[in-house]
């Protein structure tokens, strides 16, 4: 970047920056005249007597006044005789500006006499300024943070701040985005809209002006014409929002509002105190202090300390800051692993600072969604983790990772990131959150120096937070249950007095609570004795001596090893349940709710209360709940998933009808034919393995057996419905699972099918996923004429394709 300063004769010379090295300047905003000042005219020493000499000194003065040596002026920093370094400051235009620590707009059409006028006469004057019209200035309104405006006469007539609204009302641009919100919140039609009414001189430079809005780059092609150009920038932002959509497995902000919801909502009183304690301003405060660590029991409320910590920091911190976060959840195989946790940091990362996706983009690019899918996926994304932390434009970050000890998958390797990332980038900061384990601990003592903020060291402090939540839950049930002063007082003083610091013991009360009538409150009060295991023994009491025991151990043995949290549609395909209630919310619901407070449900979906909840299942009432042991439970979702499946798989389960239509364009229909069947698709294989050590797993995995017969009949219909669900991979890395779990000599025709399933699968992968029903047409058509699929789906392939191509008999070599 080349950058304008006063040398000693008191002209203007040139110096050339790199990265690392760019000062803080200033940069000018304004429209083009004939007579501008050009890179040759400044090397030249001729451009002085142009009238566009006076825009580059009111600059350099105005940059002075500011205390800013540097300054920089498009029209004679860039050599636009150098196609390629013109094509590389228009891709970086947007930057520059963002980057700059002053913007001054200077309007020639404006004079001192016309901002002295009255207030109306002014406002009229204001709107029709031809700088609103012209398309590069788009992006130096929005892009800078520090945007100033100046008349003929070089004074100040105001900033974007001051005249917010103004700007707001000729522009149509959201005054979020004035103030500097991430582009990413808005719309590609909205981005679109702003540069509608905009002119430019050259026609393609309508779409190029809009490269950094979107945070996209391409080439430049003069002659192309506009609609060329905006053919290209479409297909560029398509690429960029289908990288950033495979990238996507979890959006953290979606389970943050879930996790609260869920706990009932965030409440001010419960978390305030964090924000004031010593640990929290030091991690605030101090640069070297790079990690902070909240540590403490179950249910001391840590997720919910996070979540107002994260709201705190949004309002708090200057908006270019960067915020990503993740949030743990050991009972969903989704969300409880170390590359769901970095891919989830990193898709926040990107949403917030665009530009970052490219680091994304050079590997995807060449592998597609397997990037962040196959087994070498936890290594490519910590490459693209360190090139974004060590990205010269990263802004000031801060990462935030809540339940350390419910990452079951890879923890260690998690520990050594967070550990390793302090000596990559000072513009860095953490937070993390877990339980008191000795292991994780160790694992953040190799990070120096860190804050440790231990929540039973901070007893006091976090008392009073659960007598804010105490008297909150307690206003809520005196309403709903009418209790008396008296009876209200003895509710508030037992919570008090038995919560021992702990929010979830009062919400698992509480919620016991709210089906006991005022005038009987006072006598059960007793019944629930201090300790969140005490409470939890007390459940298992009550759902011991009810008629529903035997469907409440089952749906709880079920909930307890699922992979993920599943749905009240999908809950019937694993437990038996009354006639007619399979589809009967409100039945389903009632069922739920009759397993204790053990499990919540929220939008169909059921999980467990609390971590906490599910460690007490496994390793108190097991016996209870997993009578003959948690391989027979396995055995039977697997047996289970294997029958609703063959159920409901059929071809074309949607009724599309069209092979080509693309997965962009499936609605899902209502009911969803696929939501009874949708966990069960995904994890079959799973649960058949993790009961391997069964007797009766021989016989489902032999030539005979329920495994072979079951994709014999029905592995392209399952394929389908991956495709449909956006889950192709994961039939192709159970295809795998079970081809590395099988032994030639014991089924023979059984490996012989899943491996040519497994090769099939890979083969028509990038076609499948984009349009499904093309699995019984160019799939079958094109794969090798000996494939074992293609002749026993033969007749799957469409009548009016008469004549099939001739292909080789065999798989080829190339995997």
């Amino acid at each position: 970047m080349r950058l304008l300063y006063y040398n000693g004769d008191g002209d203007f010379s040139l110096a050339e920056f790199f990265k690392s090295a760019i000062p803080k300047y200033a940069i000018l905003s304004h429209t083009w005249e004939a007579d501008e000042v050009t890179f040759e005219d400044l090397q030249n020493g001729t451009g002085t007597k142009k009238g566009g000499y006076q825009k580059i000194r009111f600059c350099a003065e105005q940059a002075k006044r500011d205390g800013l040596q540097y300054f920089w002026v498009d029209t004679c920093c860039i050599d636009k005789s150098n196609s390629a370094e013109l094509a590389e400051a228009i891709n970086s235009m947007f930057r520059w500006y963002r980057m700059s620590t002053k913007c001054y707009v200077y309007l020639p059409d404006v004079s001192r006499s016309a901002v002295n006028t009255d207030e109306l006469a002014w406002e009229s004057a204001f709107r029709k300024y031809r700088w609103f019209t012209r398309g590069w200035t788009l992006q130096e309104l929005i892009a800078p943070t520090s945007v100033e405006f100046f008349c003929r006469e070089s004074e100040r007539i105001g900033s974007k701040s001051s005249l917010e609204q103004r700007i707001h009302e000729i522009t149509g641009i959201p005054k979020s985005a004035l103030q500097g919100a991430h582009l990413s919140q808005f719309s590609d039609n909205e981005r679109f809209s702003w540069i509608q009414p905009r002119q430019t001189k050259v026609e393609e430079d309508k779409a190029y002006s809009l490269l950094g809005i979107f945070d996209v780059q391409m080439p430049l092609r003069y002659g192309e014409g506009m609609a060329n150009a905006f053919k290209r920038l479409e297909e560029e932002i398509d690429k960029f929002n289908k990288c950033l959509q495979d990238l996507r497995l979890s959006d953290p902000r979606d389970d943050k509002t879930r996790i609260e919801d869920t706990k009932g909502g965030l409440l001010g009183g419960s978390y305030h105190w964090v924000l004031e304690s010593s640990k929290f301003q030091q991690w605030r405060n101090n640069p070297q202090t790079w990690l902070l660590w909240i540590k403490g029991d179950p249910g001391k409320g840590k997720t919910m300390l996070l979540c107002g910590i994260i709201n705190e920091l949004k309002k708090s911190m200057p908006k270019s800051t960067l915020l990503s976060f993740f949030f743990c959840q050991a009972t969903d195989s989704r969300i409880n692993n170390a590359t769901a946790v970095l891919r989830g940091l990193i898709y926040l990362l990107v949403n917030e600072q665009l530009s970052l996706l490219s680091h994304v983009r050079k590997k995807y690019e060449q592998t597609g969604k397997a990037l962040f899918e196959d087994a070498n996926a936890w290594v490519a994304l910590c490459e693209i983790f360190a090139n974004i932390l060590q990205d010269p434009n990263l802004n000031n970050t801060c990462l935030i990772v809540d339940a350390l000890d419910e990452c079951a998958v890879d923890l260690p390797k998690l520990l050594d990131l967070i550990v390793q990332t302090s000596p990559i980038s000072p513009r860095i900061k953490w937070i993390v959150s877990s339980r008191n384990w000795p292991s994780i601990e160790k694992g953040l003592n190799k990070a120096t120096p860190k804050a440790s903020l231990h929540l039973e060291l901070n007893e006091k402090s976090v008392s009073a937070a659960v007598n804010t939540y105490i008297q909150s839950k307690v206003d809520f049930l005196a309403t709903q249950n009418e209790y008396d002063n008296d009876s209200r007082g003895a509710v508030q003083s037992y919570l008090s007095a038995n919560a021992n610091g702990t929010f979830l013991w009062v919400a698992l009360v509480c919620q016991e609570l709210a089906s006991i009538s005022g005038w009987e409150v006072e006598e059960m009060l007793s019944a629930f004795p201090p300790g969140l295991d005490a409470v939890y023994m007390r459940m298992m009491e009550q759902i011991r001596t009810s008629r529903a025991a035997k469907r409440c151990n089952s749906i709880l043995a079920i909930v307890s090893i699922v992979y993920r949290p599943i749905t009240l549609d999908e809950l019937p395909s694993f437990v038996d349940v009354p006639p007619r209630s399979s589809s009967n919310y409100k039945a389903l619901a009632e069922i739920i709710g009759l397993c204790g407070s053990f499990l919540t449900l929220r939008e169909r979906t059921i999980s467990f209360v609390h971590q906490s909840a599910r460690d007490f299942l496994i390793k108190e009432a097991s016996n209870e709940i997993f009578p003959s042991g948690i391989d027979d439970i396995n055995h039977a979702i697997f047996s289970r998933s294997l029958h609703v499946m063959s159920r409901t798989l059929r071809r074309d389960v949607y009724s599309l009808r069209a092979p080509g239509i693309s997965i962009d364009q499936v609605k899902q229909p209502d009911p969803d034919p696929l939501a009874a069947i949708r966990y069960s698709c995904l994890y079959w294989v799973d649960h058949l393995l993790d009961c391997q050590t069964r007797d009766d797993i021989i016989p489902d995995l032999q030539d005979s057996g329920s495994v072979y017969n079951f994709l014999r009949q029905y592995f392209l219909y399952w394929l389908e419905a991956l495709s449909l669900m956006r889950s192709l991979s994961s039939g192709i890395a159970m295809t795998t699972k079970l081809e590395v779990w099988l032994q030639v000599g014991r089924s023979p025709d059984s490996l012989a099918f899943i491996y040519d399933a497994k090769r099939f699968a890979r083969y028509c992968h990038s076609v499948v996923e984009k349009t499904p029903l093309q699995l019984y047409c160019s799939a079958l058509v094109f794969a090798p004429d000996k494939s074992i699929v293609r002749k026993q789906f033969e007749k799957c392939i469409p009548p009016w394709i008469q004549s099939c191509p001739k292909m080789e008999a065999h798989w080829n070599a190339a995997l």
